[in-house]
């Protein structure tokens, strides 16, 4: 007797999670399954790393970022954001001193061909250039990030000094 009791409540909360679940929007399941799986991805790289499985804690671990969306941005354009960054340290046109930054130094061409993720060696057009600095300010342009500011001069410095480069 007491398994059917049981049955009918459980087939009954069931039925009403699905009627509930009908009539949320699509944004809202995905928002929530995305935190699920975010909160899920942490929850098991932690016990992995208690575990001391610490090879397997790294791939949940990128995989729950990638599921995070910072500002819009994925963890595959933070890294290329912190890849411009690193080149742009490497030169001496980057700091996060806002004393350090220096508007008169110039970029050499290679380091402008770097900031933009293009090739020197091949055959570069306009419209290349064009789409790699559209994709690099559509990342780091200040009305997106007011602390990219800096980072926005030096890609349109870069983006000039490629043009001039290659005509």
């Amino acid at each position: 007797m007491n398994i059917i009791i049981y049955t009918v409540v459980i087939l009954t909360i069931f039925y009403l999670l699905l009627k509930k679940f009908t009539t949320i929007s699509s944004k809202k399941i995905s928002k929530t399954v995305r935190i699920l799986l975010v909160i899920g991805l942490f929850i098991l790289a932690l016990l992995f790393a208690i575990g001391g499985k610490f090879l397997l804690t790294l791939p949940l671990t990128l995989a729950s970022i990638g599921l995070l969306k910072l500002k819009g941005l994925s963890i595959f354009q933070l890294i290329s954001l912190f890849r411009l960054i690193q080149t742009l340290r490497r030169s001496g046109r980057f700091s996060f001193n806002k004393s350090a930054f220096n508007n008169s130094s110039t970029l050499s061409v290679s380091e402008a061909y770097k900031i933009l993720n293009l090739d020197m060696n091949k055959k570069i057009t306009k419209d290349d250039v064009t789409k790699a600095y559209v994709k690099i300010q559509k990342k780091i342009h200040p009305d997106v990030s007011p602390e990219t500011s800096r980072l926005s001069s030096i890609v349109n410095e870069a983006k000039d000094i490629v043009l001039n480069d290659i005509s």
